[in-house]
């Protein structure tokens, strides 16, 4: 089945049936509703499945839900027991949304949540303080449907940004990163960062198995450890609109570390296995 198709306005990108009702390519002609054009360029297939983990994010929820393409298949909201109308504003913004009450604590719990009660064949990671910047999910989808398995948001690459990281924070996700490339064979150049969007398939790969901040590094040293093909995106993030983070620097930081290490300790990638390849976008060829 064709993933990818030049998206005409006016015009269906599907071949028209002929005289007997066939087409040049019949099984795809008996899908007609299945192409989302999502720019004047582009139309795909594969359904795509937004999940959002918030806990108090009434306030956000408007801000992050106005940048989300019309063209997505679902959205996921993970609740985390919230006290206020996150969930309520969350049905009145998109009707259609699926919610996922959280039964454990932590983002990573809520993201494995999340994961399990998506349909689409591609999954996009948005968190719910307003800081990403939904229209970019065309830019991870574009980057799925020519051949990534994995998606990676970069605010590090040429063309991203960060309008919420403190010098300790920064020289932390620096040394971080630095670490997971040396020790892994990986190419990142950011990497304790949620924007991030995979092929479902993905996660039968990698086996997530933690809880908290640290889920993000633990899917990238995984897909990495897997074989998988990333492409890193450029990706601004701005300032949480509204609230306070749960993010500690030292904590968490000092989880990632933990990650790290235990990865580092596992099982090796098992030989015969392609080197992972990790592409800025712009710089793929």
């Amino acid at each position: 089945m064709t993933f990818l198709q030049p998206a005409v306005p006016g015009r269906n990108p599907l071949p028209a049936p002929s005289a007997n009702g066939s087409s040049e390519h019949s099984a795809t002609a008996r899908i007609p509703d299945a192409y989302r054009r999502i720019s004047s360029h582009l139309a795909i297939t594969p359904p795509v499945s937004v999940v959002i983990p918030a806990m108090n994010e009434a306030e956000n929820l408007p801000y992050v839900f106005k940048t989300l393409p019309s063209w997505i298949h679902e959205v996921v909201l993970v609740d985390g027991n919230s006290t206020d109308r996150t969930v309520e504003v969350a049905r009145e913004l998109w009707p259609e949304v699926t919610v996922v009450r959280q039964r454990g604590r932590g983002k990573g719990d809520a993201l494995i949540a999340g994961f399990a009660a998506c349909t689409g064949e591609i999954i996009v990671m948005v968190d719910a303080d307003g800081s990403a910047d939904g229209s970019e999910i065309v830019s991870y989808v574009s980057a799925l449907v020519s051949g990534a398995d994995f998606a990676k948001g970069s605010r590090f690459a040429n063309g991203g940004g960060t309008d919420d990281m403190t010098p300790v924070r920064k020289l932390g996700n620096r040394v971080l990163c630095a670490v997971v490339n040396a020790k892994f064979g990986a190419r990142y150049t950011d990497l304790c960062y949620g924007y991030n969007a995979f092929w479902r398939h993905c996660l039968d790969r990698i086996d997530l198995d933690c809880t908290g901040f640290e889920v993000e590094t633990l899917m990238n040293i995984r897909v990495v450890k897997a074989g998988l093909r990333v492409q890193e995106i450029p990706s601004h993030e701005y300032l949480r609109i509204h609230g306070a983070s749960n993010l500690r620097a030292v904590r968490d930081g000092l989880r990632v570390l933990r990650v790290i290490l235990r990865e580092r300790s596992g099982r090796t990638r098992a030989r015969g296995v392609r080197r992972p390849s990790v592409t800025p976008l712009g710089d793929a060829s």
